[in-house]
């Protein structure tokens, strides 16, 4: 059943609604929730497919079904259409708008009526992609203040790496933090690129999703085998790469493989004279979880990103 979340009128006699479908057995279901949002950034599209096969398999065994699952693959739709990151028109990345407030601006409006919508789910699940300049593995980021309610779900997901931030990168006007601060137990989740679909991770999140709905009696337990993540809770442990000079990258790394300190991680060419700028190398062993896939680069930007051989499993 598709139903609207909030509706609000635009220009030319256009309206505006977020939507989301709901599944939930026929006697209503045992009163269990899962909430899996996307869409919030209009370039990143890797959750689209996701909510795709979780429906898919929904209906194809709506008996294994004994709670409710809400999809809301289009967050911001007005981004999605126009292929823009924030709510085009206003300049404004909508993940920087919750909780919002009902007597707000259009923004804040919207963004209030979701976290309304949202209020009472049992997990959320907020899908990102990269952004189009960059791959990341699947993984989910976590602020400390809820590591010991969040890590022990984000174990289940069956993703490749959870990431612990420290208090100091809170950012209260995300989703997740508001959900959180609610009492409604939110992962972020960042996997693939911008503007694109992975679909073998698009696979490896579902699998966690239906396995996350079986511990929470949502779903019919099946026997799905889940990845142990790495974990790292010290910032100090990712190594940033970024480029010295301008120029054009070329990766010679894929993400997700073991470095040795040394490795030629990507190069910076200069298209004019024929010469290589820089050697981009990993200064140490460790695990390539972040690799830019978009080639321009100027001084300062993202190349790499390389978790030290520090990380625990558990």
């Amino acid at each position: 059943m598709i139903m609207t979340v909030v509706s609000v009128p635009l220009p030319v006699d256009e309206q505006l609604e977020i939507r989301k479908s709901r599944f939930c057995p026929d006697n209503g279901g045992n009163g269990r929730r899962i909430s899996i949002v996307t869409g919030i950034h209009g370039d990143e599209l890797e959750g689209q497919l996701v909510c795709f096969q979780v429906a898919k398999r929904i209906n194809e065994h709506p008996d294994r079904l004994l709670g409710t699952v809400d999809l809301y693959p289009a967050m911001n739709p007005l981004g999605i259409d126009s292929i823009t990151r924030g709510i085009p028109g206003f300049d404004l990345d909508m993940n920087r708008t919750f909780p919002g407030g009902s007597d707000g601006s259009f923004t804040e409006y919207l963004a209030a009526r979701v976290v309304e919508d949202l209020v009472g789910s049992d997990l959320c699940m907020d899908i990102h992609a990269s952004n189009i300049y960059l791959t990341e593995v699947p993984q989910i980021r976590i602020n400390e203040l809820h590591r010991e309610k969040l890590v022990p779900l984000a174990m289940e997901a069956n993703v490749d790496f959870v990431w612990v931030h420290g208090a100091n990168t809170v950012l209260e006007s995300t989703l997740a933090h508001s959900m959180n601060s609610l009492g409604v137990p939110t992962l972020v989740v960042e996997m693939g690129v911008g503007m694109r679909l992975t679909q073998a991770y698009a696979d490896q999140l579902t699998e966690g999703i239906f396995h996350l709905m079986g511990r929470l009696h949502i779903w019919k337990d099946e026997e799905i085998a889940v990845k142990t993540p790495i974990v790292s809770s010290d910032s100090s442990d990712v190594i940033y790469l970024n480029a010295p000079v301008s120029g054009i990258f070329m990766k010679r790394k894929n993400h997700g493989e073991q470095l040795k300190k040394g490795d030629e991680v990507g190069v910076i060419l200069n298209p004019y004279t024929g010469r290589i700028l820089k050697r981009l190398t990993a200064p140490e062993d460790g695990w390539l979880f972040t690799i830019r896939e978009y080639p321009v680069v100027d001084e300062g930007s993202l190349a790499a990103r390389i978790l030290k051989n520090k990380g625990e499993r558990q």
